[in-house]
């Protein structure tokens, strides 16, 4: 009995249910046909199109009674003949133009564009036929559709540059066959060859420090160094390349006869990485303290900023299909101390730079030099005793002097190459060697120290 009932309860609940599943469909399926009966269906209306600031005529093939437009702000609509409707468009909107006639109607999608700005309608006035759109702002310029080769797409991003200095423009034309990597690896070759020559002459003429017959002398130009007289003695601070002395007379010479050269190359090969249209910069050198004096001359502070030198690179590359055009400033600097100044105590070097500029088109893997950056540079100073350097033959004892040449060449050598990043598929194995690092331990060893020879008789590893 109980089981009947408890059956009986059972069954009851599961009818129960299944009516209020039922319910639920059909309240589902009710609230459906309400929503799609509220949905507008898909307009069938023809379409008018005008930019904003510009008129079109609408003709239609009844005799006009009444117009009307959904908003005035967007577009004016204005009965100019029984058949014809002048159309302004005001604002950019999608509106609704409503005509009617005798016992007809007429309904149209009437749209609205953006007003077509000076730089597209000049970019279609030059390039006829060409997918050419322009997004201005105040401060960025976007160009986006389709071109027909590099050549376009270079020239309109030009000219939309030189519509304002202060808005940047995006390059998003689109050509034929353009790969769709947008990263640029830059190989660059930086060397540098310093010759050196040096040719230095002179003579110093003294006595010793008890002279030749009484008499004590010197000559020297004060250009190479000369022997000093001290009260009991004298002095040598460098004999130069050849010192003679005559013990009986009690007269020596020193003399500076020397030819030097000398020759230096350095090379810098850094890479760099850069997106399209951004820059990257390399630099291989330092940095050095420069003192700043601020202040008035009674209470004056000095503080220190520093200045870089060495190789410098910095480029901006712009991918044009399979063109890559760069911008390219190669910049090497070096310490002059030779024109340096001395601020407070603090000697500062000057810089020798040589730097360049200049913009080329390449194509993926290709190499271009920059050649030619000499610097010659020649140093003479020539000293002389005046009234005895003048007398013949023997003048030239009196006289001494110092050339120095010097001649520096730098090449750069770029090379501009595409890069993608490598799918998990792609990425090579890391070498391994699959020999162990340690061998293994023998049979029975111990854990006293490693350093420890083993028994006689037990296996070594």
């Amino acid at each position: 009995m109980i089981a009947t009932r408890f059956m009986t309860r059972r069954s009851i609940s599961f009818r129960t249910a299944a009516a209020i599943l039922a319910g639920a469909l059909a309240f589902a399926v009710a609230l459906s046909d309400v929503v799609q009966a509220q949905q507008p269906a898909a307009t069938a209306f023809p379409r008018v199109q005008l930019a904003a600031g510009r008129s079109t005529v609408l003709n239609v093939d009844f005799d006009i009674t009444r117009v009307a437009i959904t908003n005035p702000a967007i577009a004016d609509a204005v009965v100019v003949s029984p058949r014809e409707v002048l159309i302004d468009g005001k604002a950019q909107g999608t509106i609704s133009l409503i005509i009617w006639g005798e016992g007809r109607r007429a309904q149209y999608d009437l749209t609205v564009d953006a007003p077509a700005n000076e730089l597209q309608q000049q970019l279609q006035a030059l390039f006829p036929g060409e997918d050419i759109h322009v997004s201005q702002t105040e401060e960025s310029i976007t160009l986006y559709g389709r071109v027909s080769t590099n050549a376009v797409m270079m020239k309109a991003a030009e000219i939309a540059g030189k519509v304002s200095s202060k808005a940047k423009v995006t390059n998003l034309l689109q050509v034929p066959g353009e790969d769709d990597s947008q990263q640029v690896l830059l190989q660059v070759r930086f060397a540098e060859v310093n010759k050196k020559a040096v040719t230095e002459a002179g003579i110093s003429l003294f006595t010793g420090i008890t002279g030749y017959k009484d008499w004590i002398g010197r000559s020297t130009t004060q250009q190479f160094a000369a022997p000093q007289f001290d009260p009991e003695q004298l002095t040598f601070s460098d004999f130069l390349n050849l010192f003679v002395f005559n013990s009986k007379y009690n007269v020596g010479g020193l003399l500076r006869a020397l030819q030097s050269r000398g020759m230096l190359q350095s090379l810098a090969e850094p890479n760099l990485i850069a997106y399209n249209g951004k820059e990257a910069s390399f630099l291989a050198g330092g940095e050095i303290p420069v003192p700043v004096v601020q202040g008035s001359a009674n209470a004056s502070a000095v503080t220190i900023i520093y200045k870089e030198f060495g190789i410098r690179l910095a480029f901006t590359p712009t991918i044009a299909g399979d063109v890559i055009r760069l911008h390219v400033k190669p910049e090497v600097s070096s310490l002059d101390f030779a024109n340096g100044v001395t601020v407070n105590g603090f000697r500062v070097p000057a810089l020798q730079t040589r730097r360049s500029e200049t913009d080329v088109e390449l194509r993926n893997g290709q190499s271009f030099a920059i050649a030619g950056l000499l610097n010659n540079l020649t140093q003479s100073e020539r000293n002389a005793v005046p009234g005895f350097a003048s007398l013949p033959i023997i003048g030239n004892f009196f006289k001494s002097k110092s050339t120095s040449r010097q001649q520096t060449e730098l090449m750069v050598l770029i090379t501009p190459r595409l890069v993608k990043p490598l799918n998990p598929a792609e990425v090579p194995d890391l070498p391994i060697n699959p020999a162990e690092f340690l061998p293994p331990r023998a049979a029975g060893a111990t854990d006293a120290g490693s350093d420890a020879e083993p028994r006689e008789g037990a296996a070594r590893p």
